[in-house]
């Protein structure tokens, strides 16, 4: 007998009941030239400072960006990654639930504006 496979609002119950702590935004490591004439990062093939760890959200409708240590990235690294896994879910939702509405309610007429 096949295996049932579970509703989607169970699975992404069990998928949340993972989830402790989710930091938005996103990591990125860069490199970055300085503002000396005659550093290194100016050369010519350039040896660039780096790499800098920089977390980067929005907050109130504002960028902002916040310079983390090596050791800080690898600590909360599962929680951005828990982040991205939210995101994943909620998008996962909404899609099924625009394909139920379209199913149900057939689809969407052109407007004549």
């Amino acid at each position: 007998m096949a295996k049932k496979t579970p509703p989607p609002g169970a699975r992404i119950s069990t998928e949340l009941a993972d989830v402790d702590y989710a930091l938005p935004g996103t990591l990125a490591r860069r490199f970055m030239r300085c503002g000396k004439d005659n550093c290194r990062c100016k050369a010519d093939p350039p040896a660039l400072h780096g790499p800098y760890l920089h977390w980067t959200r929005t907050v109130a409708g504002k960028t902002v960006t916040r310079t983390l240590t090596e050791d800080q990235a690898t600590r909360y690294q599962a929680w951005f990654d828990n982040a991205r896994r939210l995101r994943d879910i909620a998008t996962d939702v909404e899609a099924r639930s625009l394909d139920a509405f379209n199913k149900a309610e057939g689809p969407p007429s052109k407007s004549t504006r």
